[in-house]
């Protein structure tokens, strides 16, 4: 069953369902294009590995038990001995978990040198609150952006900080970044909407080459239909993030034409 919304599904958004999208998403790119850049290049699916605490990790809590000996009939307390005064119950508290985190990429790399011509990132919400997956990131962005590698940067998490863009502080739900390193510091911005479809780019590779055209769009209605998640989402309820007062109207007229409210 394809997806009811015409560009991004923003139910997709909850992070029951992202991290399956995330991992569905980055193979899909990669099976469109391998084909397209042989035999020149290959495209390697990557992993970034990074250790972190997360406020959403399984926590430790300390029990609240008291054990001690009760009396038997034969030892009865006697009356000339001070009872002491109840134990203080302790308090419930939680213990952040150090977890190993692995986010997936795709490089394109020239088969005869080696050499990584192209980097394609899809954000994670870790990449995109306050804490060590936005630190990971960003350290790896910035190499990036120094070298000569060409950098895709996929934003399609309406919910966390966005990244950096200097002196232009556009407003979108999504996005997409792509930076050619023979232009930069100037890169192309395609910033979109939930009422949006998601705008189609070229694939930056070597100059001279040709450049395949990249269709997200077909891409995520082709993930959410062989995963399948029509039969797991809930459209009476709101996704998550909310949407708020811009979309909700809309989002409900919508699913209810599709019979899904």
């Amino acid at each position: 069953m394809p997806s009811p919304f015409p560009g991004m599904n923003p139910y997709l958004e909850n992070p029951e369902f992202w991290a399956e999208v995330h991992s569905r998403l980055i193979i899909a790119i990669a099976d469109v294009i391998a084909p397209q850049l042989r035999p020149k290049y290959r495209v390697a699916v990557e992993k970034r590995v990074y250790q972190m605490t997360d406020e959403n990790s399984i926590l430790v809590g300390i029990p609240d038990v008291v054990v001690g000996r009760s009396l038997t009939n034969t030892e009865k307390e006697p009356s000339n001995i001070a009872i002491a005064a109840p134990l203080t119950k302790p308090i419930t508290v939680n213990l952040p978990i150090l977890e190993e985190v692995r986010e997936g990429y795709l490089e394109v790399r020239e088969v005869a040198t080696g050499e990584v011509v192209t980097v394609i990132e899809i954000l994670s919400p870790k990449n995109k609150r306050t804490g060590e997956g936005r630190k990971a990131y960003e350290s790896k962005r910035q190499q990036i952006l120094g070298s000569l590698t060409h950098l895709i940067e996929i934003d399609l998490l309406r919910g966390g900080e966005p990244m950096p863009i200097l002196g232009n502080q556009i407003k979108s739900d999504y996005r997409i970044l792509v930076s050619r390193s023979e232009y930069r510091p100037k890169a192309e911005l395609y910033p979109f909407g939930l009422q949006e479809q998601i705008p189609t780019f070229l694939l930056p590779l070597c100059q001279g080459d040709t450049e395949p055209l990249l269709d997200l769009q077909a891409l995520i209605h082709g993930v959410y239909d062989r995963a399948g998640f029509d039969l797991v989402i809930d459209y009476s309820g709101e996704p998550i993030p909310p949407l708020g007062e811009v979309y909700s109207a809309w989002v409900s007229e919508l699913l209810k034409e599709q019979s899904l409210r």
